[in-house]
């Protein structure tokens, strides 16, 4: 019996290229020329040059003088579309592997500013049971308390954390730290190990993992969190679900990015 053919391969290679050259030109706040985002992707300059001139033409960049910009038809476009269904398609799949392989909950947030964050998709275990929580998704979490928002303020300057935090945080458990000059030490360590660790600090028998998830230019875009009760996930397996998670990330930094950067 013959082999089924083969799909076909749908992609257009010059969209893809001028939206690598979007994702490049986000990078360059003050703008960049053409001769910049050609050797930052790869891409010939004859070829970039005639990509941009195409989405200058439909607004999705501007030029001043020698320097493109991101246009204002991307800008209006950004506002109408939903800015997370298309997201949790995507990463749905690999957080419910994540789930699986470690038979705990796995989350996905994504920074609001500098100041919040927004937990969009969550994978539940087969035994969703003691203090590991479903329906995680909108709920508020605290940022000193959180595996995730101590991802998010490790990326802060010390006078900037400062200034969100007051120098007596609020208790929600044994172990929450309340001294803000101790968090700041904590959030050091986590910018030098690369994950942060929560162990009965939000709730009472409750220890959560959060690896940042960063784009291109190592921004961080989202935070992958893992959480369980402490007599399933202890501290013995955070070394086991670090490895997993560092495995998570990059797939999803493939799902997320990689795929469309494909010549």
């Amino acid at each position: 019996m013959a082999e089924p053919p083969e799909p076909a391969d749908m992609t257009n290679k010059s969209v893809v290229k001028a939206v690598r050259l979007l994702r490049e030109l986000a990078k360059h706040r003050e703008g960049a020329t053409v001769t910049v985002l050609a050797a930052a992707t790869r891409i010939a300059r004859p070829t970039a040059f005639r990509l941009l001139h195409s989405l200058e033409q439909n607004g999705f960049v501007d030029r001043i003088d020698n320097n493109y910009v991101l246009g204002w038809e991307l800008a209006r476009l950004g506002k109408i579309a939903d800015p997370h269904t298309g997201l949790v398609r995507r990463v749905q799949p690999v957080l419910d592997d994540l789930a699986a392989e470690l038979n705990e909950t796995a989350t996905l947030s994504i920074p609001m500013g500098d100041d919040d964050f927004e937990l969009i998709a969550e994978a539940t275990s087969s035994h969703m049971v003691g203090v590991t929580m479903a329906k995680n998704v909108g709920r508020h979490f605290p940022l000193h308390a959180s595996s995730t928002g101590k991802t998010l303020l490790a990326e802060l300057p010390k006078d900037r954390v400062e200034s969100l935090l007051p120098s007596t945080l609020e208790a929600f458990a044994s172990r929450t730290i309340t001294d803000r000059d101790a968090l700041l030490k904590e959030l050091t360590e986590i910018r030098e190990q690369g994950y942060s660790v929560i162990d009965n600090e939000f709730e009472e028998g409750l220890l959560s993992l959060s690896r940042p998830v960063r784009d291109s230019s190592g921004k961080l875009a989202a935070v992958l969190t893992v959480e369980g009760p402490r007599y399933r996930l202890g501290r013995d397996r955070i070394p086991e679900a670090l490895q997993q998670m560092q495995a998570t990330v990059d797939r999803l930094v493939g799902v997320l990015w990689e795929g469309s950067g494909a010549e």
